[in-house]
Order: C-alpha cells, then structure tokens, then sequence
C-alpha cells in the first residue's frame, strides 16, 4: 500500500496509526499541499491510500476502516456509528477551529462552542470508557486522530481534561499505544501543531450542516435545478460501508431476486376480524404488560411494554404470519382505590378516566392494537373466579393468616398504599407502605415508624387476617418442565431467564392471591367473599378477558398450546409474574392454556441523569409529548434506537437531537428526498429502464445482507439492531447517488443521462424498500414515503431479498422532505420544561446548626478522643462494667454533636458491642447470633477513628433493607416461626449496627426490645 499526504495533515494520523497497528507493509509518500494525486478527482484531496494500482481511497475514515478490516472484521455496528459522528459532525467544526487558531490567530468561538457541546455528547457515552465493544478499533484511531491537535498543542482546548474525564481516560489509553507515537512522529514531530499550518490553509474548510443543505436539493420543497451539482460531500462512514466485499454467490442471488424476486413474492396477507389461529400456520399471540390505569405512562413505560411489542407485531404482519396483539389497562387494586380518594371520585370513575387517557396516549403513538381492553369488566370476572374454582377443584388453593395493619376508625385492613409513616431505614417522614420515595428501599407497611391511615390520618393496629394462598410449591414440578421446554425453543431476554431462575433457585413460596379490599374482583369462596382477588393474581388473566371481548371465539388463542405461540412484552421488575405466578395460574387450572412461550424484557429507560418523576415533574410523560411540536414516529424511532435491551438506558435531549439531525433527516430522509427529487425534477417523475452493471450488483449483494440481517434480528426481538440495518441501507444509497453523481450524468451524453436514470430509479426502488421496512418503528414516516412513491399495495411484504416493486415507466408523486431539523434552543426549550424538581432528601429531620464552627471542631475531637479509649479499652479485654461507662460517654459527647450541628453524629469505636450483646442474648438463637456476631464484626471495624464511614453506612443501610425484604417473604409465606424468629433477631442487630454507624441510640431505634420485631 502506498500514502499520499501532505506536509502537517492531521488527518494522516488516523491512517497511519492503522497501518502501524496492523504491520502491513506501506510506502508513506510526501506531497505538496496542492498535489493532485487522484486523477478523477476535480479538486486536490489528501491523504488518499493506494490500496492497489490505481485503486485510491481518499476518505482518511475509509482508508482506516479498510486497513483494520485486512486483518479482522469489525463486526460492530458502533464503529461505522462513530466515523459518521465524526465525519458528518465534529469534522467540520473542528476544521474550521483549527483554521481559526493555527492561521489565523483568531479562535471562531462559534466553532468552539459546537466543538464543546459535541465533547459533552461524547464524553456521556464513555461512560463504559470504550467506544466499541472491539479494542483499538478503527473508531478509537479516527476519533483519535481528529482531536489530538485540540487536546495538545497550540489549539488546545483549555481545561478538556477536567471537564471530560472519560474522554481523559480513553484519549490517554489510545494515544499511549505505539502505533499512534509512531503516527505522531511522522506527522506532528514533538507534538508541535504548529506544523499543521499549511495543510490546513490549503485543504478546503469542510460545509457545516446548514451550509451543505442549502446547497442540496434534498431539503427544499421546491428545488432549484442550477443547483444539482453540488449534493453534500459522501461521508466516511458511507464510503467505507462501498468498500465491503460481496461473495459471488450473493452477486448471483442478487442479479436473480432483481430479474425475477417480484413473482415469488406473496402478496400481503389480508386482515379480516377477527383473527384466528389457523392450522398449518404460524400462529402469533401478543401481548404488552398491561399498564396500571391510575397513572399517565411516561416514555420509559411506552417503550418497555407497547411500543416494542407494537414493533414486533407489525413486523409480524410484514412477514405474513398470523398475528393478535391484545393490551388494556390494569384497573383493580389499592393504587385505584388510593387515586380515587385522592381526587374524590369513585374508582370506576377513576379507571374510566384514565383508560380514556391511555387510549388517548397510544392512538397519538400510533400502537396498533387489534384489542386494547380492560380489566374492571364482566368477563375477567368471570374468567379469573373459574380459573380459582379449578385451582381449588385441584388442590392448589392454601388458607392461613397474615399480619396487617388494621384502622379502628375505618374499621378496615389497609393495604400498603393506605399507609404513611416514617422509613424505619432512612428516617424520611413521608414514606408509603410498600417503599419509602426518599431512599428508594421497599419496605413492609408494619414496618413504618408512626404509621398512619392515609384516609382517615389514624392510627392503626397490628391485626391477623385469613388470607387465599396459590400453592405453588405444589405446582413447581409443571412449571419447571414447562420452562425448560420454553427456555430451549422459545427466544427470551437473558433478564427474564436469570430472574426466573433466581425464583425457582431456592424452591416456590405459596403467594398469597387475596386482599382486605373493595374495588376488585370478589372472592368466590365462602368465608373469604369480604375480600378480593390480589391484582397480581387478576392482573394478567386480563390478556384472556381481553380477548375475549374481541370474539366469543377466544378459547381458540388461549386454549390451544400446541397451534399458539404467546409472546409477553414487558419491563424486567414484571418478570415473576409472567414468567412464575401466571403461568403457575394457568397450569395448576389443568384447562389446555396457552402458557408463554417467548418472553421480552426491557431494563428501565431513565430520564438524562435521573428518574421519570410524575410527583417531581422530570421526564417526558405520554401526554406531554405530543405538546412538544414533535412528530410521534420520531419519538418512535429515538426510543426504540435507545431501547434498554440488555442494560438500563437514558433519553438524552442531547442525543435525541444528535439522532434525528444526523440519523433521519441526514441520512435517511437525505436519501430519500435525493431520489426522488431527482426523478421528479429530471425525468418528469417517472421510473427509467433499469440497465444495472456489476457495481450495481454489488450494491443489491450488500443490500441483502442489511435486509437479512434486519429480519434475523427482528426474529429475535433484537429490535434496537433491526433499526440500524436500516440506516445502513440507507447510507448505502446515499453513499451509491454520490459515487455515480447522476446530476452530473444528466447533463453528459445519451449513454450518460441513461445511466442517471438507471442510478436514480434504482435508488427509488431501494427507497421502496426502506419504507416498508421502517413500518415497524414510524408507520407515519412509512406511509408518507410510500404515498410520495405511489407504491402498490403488493410491495408491503417483507422478502428475504431486495426486489424491483417500481418498474420502468411508473410515475411517482409529489416528493418533500420528510423530516426537520431539530434545533440547539429547541432542546433547551425542552430540558428546561421537563428538568422538574430535584429528588427528596432522604430525612427530612435534620435539624440547623446551632453551635460556632470552633465547638462542632472541639467535640469531633472529643468524639475522636473517647472512641479511642473504648477501642483501647475493648483490646485491653477490660472489664465490661468500665467499658460501658466509657461508651456511655461517647454517645453523650455524640448526641451533643447532634445538636448543635444538626448532622448526625460520626462512629467513634465499636461502642455498639454492648447493645449487640443486650440483643442477642435475648434472641436466644443460635444461628441468628452468628450471622449477627459475623456482620456486627464488619460494622465495627470502620468506625475506630471516629469518623462517619458514609460507605459502611450505606453497606448497612441495603443489608437492612435485604434482610426486611426476607422476613417480610418468610412471614407473607407462612413460614416456621423459628425460622421467622432467627431472620428477625439478624434484622434487629443489623439496625443496631446501622444506628451506631449513624450516631444513634441503638437501644432507642429498635425499642430497646421487640423479640419478634414487631410494634408493640
């Protein structure tokens, strides 16, 4: 290979550093800044890479690209992602910059602005310190390359590396590797950037985004034909994608899908309601987690459950299969109960009113389903009491008594979303039955420290209570063959097979299905009929309730495991219940259910740096977003680019931007918008006869190879991967218009105006196929390409291979552009709006400081002090009498502290030993004393210094809440009461332990007593 470049091009350092890297033997010769080194190219352009006799590369991102991919494929997709991010949108800006500061001595402080919002957007996906799940990509090198001469030398950034530290730490690993030290000494010798000066004045400044539109006339309604010439510059990321080999075999398959693919196509499937499976056929039933009805979803909800399922289930119609998507909303339970005295109604009023706002939601989304229903209806009535008759008819039906807390005014039980009081872990004042809002913990409603009813601000007693229980001990052996089979044939998430398992792991608890309620479905049972089904015993019975709503005929879904396959979607923190409890359910009734065979889920998608709060206002909520102005397929499209599919994922207004700028409107809508501009403008909007030539062919090879991998992925429900075969096609097409140049061909000779014709029709044919394929993710986008097309009908079924739907001699519409740009005050608008309020605190207890900033110091000193003698004491192994004196002063001097600083008081030695020994002498199990004695062990040592150990705080802090979750199980599943005894004794010394770490009385927090851990 051979390397033609200038004297001082720092877009050298990129391929040369890929060269040394891979060893491969080249020649590096030096030119003059204005060499013309291409012989077709109209203007200079360096450094250009000879990869053979006359075969020239002279896109720096391709060259590198190609030379890394001589010794492996870099199957990643990121990689082609960040050469367009840096070619598309940080090398024009970064150019212009340098321009500015090594020429001119005047920094563009425009350029510098956008350099640095381009840095922040970077420096946020390194959060995992790696571009590409590949070390030493062809990224890493290019990303490299470009921002060495702003990160050292005269036209350093100032302050980058305090501002990014995670592009710190990359930049560093990678400009440490030889390859690169031996690319900087080829290029910039001693690091000095002045030397880049000529290059730079004789290179051409790069258009920026808005200037390269105006020059094209892909944006305009009515474009301009003087203009033609001059489309925007092909990117790198497009031209290395040109440079991929295609087998012989798959030119072959090419050629013959183009010649005669259109008469093997099916046409597409006609849907008649209502759908049923039919035999012989692949038979799909889809369902969403059904979303709680008192609440209005927010984007992390859309996309965990509707959104991906209405992906998958229009992908499904694309293929022909036979297909139900069912859905509704969740409308029985406390949450119901809790709104509607929130806002003074009834709760069939509230699940009316919010079910409307749901529908209202989904229809702007664009969800299609065939059933969207809900639960508060006669039949899930009548279908969830015969599913407990069988369940009892069988023997799967448990009685016994669980505690709860009782009002005496309401004369009532109160379920957990009844209760307030004060979070026995982080002493916030605000806390709800089932969790506290200000540490996150789950907690368990006789647990709260001054419990209150919500309704009545009373205050409630400790009551037992006869409850239903779903045996599922009994039924495990069923379920556990049955996920076997499932877990081998059937495609689930690796979340939902490890939280599965996790279940399984230590044996099935019997659940109790039963609730001291009024709004929900009664219990048929005699002696229970004052109570309730749980919601998550009725819950997911309402996919079959549902269905059957849209026809009498739903048994042949629901009953009929052998011809129907059941898909859930839904977010990971619903897994058990689809996966353990509702199948249990179906197959302890022994009625023929169709139990799950695929399971999808989604981590959590959160908002920026934080969470979705309705109560605090952050994030984007369904309603809001069609107030935004913004079209809802492109909502569509970020959410599903973003989908949390094997780890928790962010919306990013940033990023939001970054995609629908650069992804939709310059790659996809570009393309697009070219095509068939061109057709209508040059050849009075009708399709040319089509003489395609090898290159063609190996265009449509690689063409397949995006279309087969797309609907491999969609298989598997990889739907955030489907969507970037996509934007491949698409920047295949472009990068195809750019290297043909028809609006140059259009003005040559006849031979030439033909081959634009053949270029530009086969670019709209290829646009046809983009807009069925987009479907799935922006069905509005799809129809709107399609109507611009005028496509028939026949062409909306997804085949393996790419074929000519749009023969010669087909007129087609009216083309216009089909997205806009979103612009930077745009997204401040909307970070503003949706930023809310910040978290709560986790106590709201804190008292002000009182005392001079000379006494808080004396008494830490003090505190310091005397945590040492009971340390030295405690070695000594004096006695215990002369011990507790000495600790009876350390909480003294602690409490002192606290109040004149109104911080909690810092440790001060293992002054807990007493009370910890107080606690388990009672406890009188043996067991409990030593796991206590273990974890009392690894709370004392960091606290001999007397300080706070804010980490051992919060060790203690999330081992209390694990071990109150596993008491809380142990009772709610009728365990022993030794069992019980021995969890609860570990409980209470590691509340004691917690207390001593924070500053507090340990005797006072727990109560000094409490064998049993409960309120007295």
């Amino acid at each position: 290979m051979k390397l033609f470049t200038d004297q001082g091009n720092f877009k050298s350092l990129k391929v040369i550093a890929a060269l040394e890297l891979t060893g491969l033997p080249y020649t590096l010769e030096k030119c003059g800044h204005e060499d013309r080194v291409v012989p077709y190219l109209s203007s200079p352009s360096l450094p250009v890479l000879e990869v053979s006799l006359q075969r020239f590369l002279f896109s720096p991102n391709a060259a590198t690209r190609y030379i890394l991919n001589t010794k492996s494929e870099e199957d990643d997709y990121n990689v082609d992602k960040w050469l367009e991010w840096e070619s598309s949108q940080l090398q024009p800006y970064l150019v212009r910059y340098l321009v500015s500061v090594i020429v001119h001595k005047k920094p563009d402080t425009e350029s510098l602005n956008r350099i640095q919002q381009l840095l922040k957007f970077l420096n946020a996906e390194l959060k995992s310190k790696s571009l590409t799940k590949i070390q030493d990509s062809a990224a890493d090198l290019v990303l490299w390359g470009s921002l060495f001469p702003v990160f050292k030398g005269a036209a350093e950034i100032k302050g980058w590396e305090s501002q990014y530290s995670n592009i710190k730490t990359w930049f560093n690993s990678v400009n440490s590797l030889p390859c690169c030290q031996a690319a900087l000494s080829k290029v910039i010798p001693g690091e000095d950037t002045t030397c880049l000066k000529g290059s730079l004045s004789a290179q051409p400044v790069p258009l920026l985004e808005q200037e390269t539109r105006l020059e094209e006339p892909v944006q305009k309604s009515k474009p301009q034909k003087g203009k033609m010439e001059k489309p925007a510059e092909n990117t790198a990321a497009e031209e290395s994608l040109l440079v991929k080999e295609a087998s012989a075999e798959e030119i072959q398959t090419a050629k013959e899908s183009w010649k005669t693919g259109k008469s093997k196509c099916p046409l597409p499937r006609e849907r008649k309601h209502p759908i049923l499976p039919n035999s012989g056929e692949r038979n799909l039933l889809i369902t969403s987690a059904l979303p709680y009805v008192n609440n209005v979803p927010h984007l992390g909800n859309i996309i965990g459950c509707v959104l991906s399922a209405d992906v998958f289930s229009r992908y499904c119609r694309l293929r022909n299969y036979n297909c139900l998507y069912i859905c509704g909303t969740d409308e029985y339970g406390t949450a119901t109960e809790t709104k509607a005295i929130e806002e003074g109604i009834t709760p069939r009023e509230i699940c009316d009113k919010y079910n409307k706002i749901h529908r209202e939601i989904y229809d702007w989304f664009n969800i299609s389903f065939d059933k969207f229903g809900r639960t508060s209806i006669p039949e899930q009535t009548k279908i969830a009491q015969e599913i407990f008759w069988k369940l009892e008819k069988n023997g799967f039906i448990l009685r016994d008594s669980i505690e709860q807390l009782q009002c005496q005014k309401c004369l009532r039980f109160l379920a957990d979303r009844f209760v307030e009081g004060t979070c026995p872990l982080c002493g916030y004042d605000d806390a709800r039955g089932d969790q506290c809002d200000g540490c996150g913990k789950l907690l368990n409603a006789i647990d709260l420290r001054d419990p209150k009813c919500k309704v009545c601000q009373g205050i409630p007693m400790v009551k037992s209570s006869q409850h239903l229980f779903l045996d599922l001990p009994k039924i495990e052996s069923k379920l556990q063959t049955h996920l076997n089979t499932v877990f081998d044939k059937g495609i689930w998430t690796n979340n939902a097979r490890v939280i599965t398992n996790s279940w399984l792991r230590d044996g099935l608890k019997p659940r109790c299905i039963s609730r001291d309620l009024k709004w929900g479905i009664p219990v048929p049972l005699e002696g229970f009929t004052d109570k309730v089904f749980y919601v998550w015993y009725d819950a997911p019975i309402g996919y079959i309730s549902a269905t059957a709503c849209y026809t009498d005929q739903w048994e042949k879904w629901w009953k009929n495991p052998k011809q129907v396959e059941l898909f859930n979607f839904l977010g990971k923190d619903n897994v058990p219940f689809h996966s353990v409890i509702f199948p249990s359910t179906l197959l302890g009734a022994n009625d023929n259910y169709t139990v799950v065979n695929h399971m999808s889920a989604t981590e959590y998608l959160n908002y920026e740096d934080t969470k979705f709060s309705k109560s605090r206002g952050t994030g984007v909520f369904g309603h809001m977003a069609k107030e935004t102005g913004i079209p809802a397929d492109v909502f569509r499209f970020y959410l599903l680019y973003v989908r949390p599919e094997s780890q928790d994922s962010s919306f990013s207004w940033d990023d939001f931007q970054l995609k629908n700028n650069s992804e939709l409107l310059n790659n996809l809508g570009n393309f697009i918008n070219r095509a068939l501009m061109f057709v209508s403008n040059n050849f009075g909007g009708e399709i040319q006869e089509m003489n395609l030539t090898e290159e063609d062919f190996h265009l449509l090879a690689l063409v397949n190879r995006e279309l087969q991998t797309y609907i491999d992925n969609m298989e598997q429900i990889k739907l955030r991967d489907s969507i970037r075969n996509i934007l491949s096609i698409s920047r295949l097409g472009n990068q195809y218009m750019q290297a043909n140049k028809p609006w140059v061909l259009v003005k040559g000779s006849q031979t030439d105006k033909t081959r634009a014709g053949t270029v530009v029709s086969l670019s709209a044919n290829l646009a046809t196929l983009l807009s069925v394929l987009v479907q799935p993710y922006m069905p509005r986008v799809s129809a709107t390409i399609q109507d611009q097309l005028k496509t028939p009908d026949e062409c909306n079924v997804i085949h393996r291979v790419f074929v000519c739907h749009l023969p010669p001699g087909h007129k087609i519409g009216k083309p216009s552009p089909l997205f806009e740009k979103i612009e930077a005050s745009k997204i401040q608008e909307m970070k503003k709006r949706f930023e809310g309020e910040p978290a709560p605190q986790k106590s709201s207890s804190k008292k002000t400081a009182s005392g001079s900033t000379e006494e808080i110091q004396k008494l830490n000193d003090d505190i310091t002090a005397q945590g040492n003698v009971v340390r030295e004491l405690k070695a000594k192994k004096a006695d215990k009498a002369v011990i507790n004196e000495e600790v009876t002063k350390l909480l003294a001097l602690k409490k002192q502290l606290t109040d004149i600083s109104g911080e909690p008081a810092p440790g001060g030695g293992k002054q807990n030993s007493k009370q910890a020994k107080k606690g388990g002498d009672k406890q009188n199990s043996g067991q409990a004393n030593k796991s206590a004695a273990k974890e009392n062990k690894k709370a004392e040592a960091p606290a001999v210094n007397g300080a706070v150990d804010s980490k051992e705080v919060e060790r203690l802090t999330e081992a209390v809440a694990q071990q109150g979750l596993k008491v809380r199980d142990l009772k709610s599943q009728k365990a022993e009461k030794s069992q019980i005894d021995s969890e609860v004794a570990v409980l209470l010394d590691l509340k004691r332990q917690l207390a001593v770490a924070q500053g507090q009385d340990p005797e006072a927090l727990t109560g000094g007593k409490g064998k049993k851990g409960k309120k007295k």
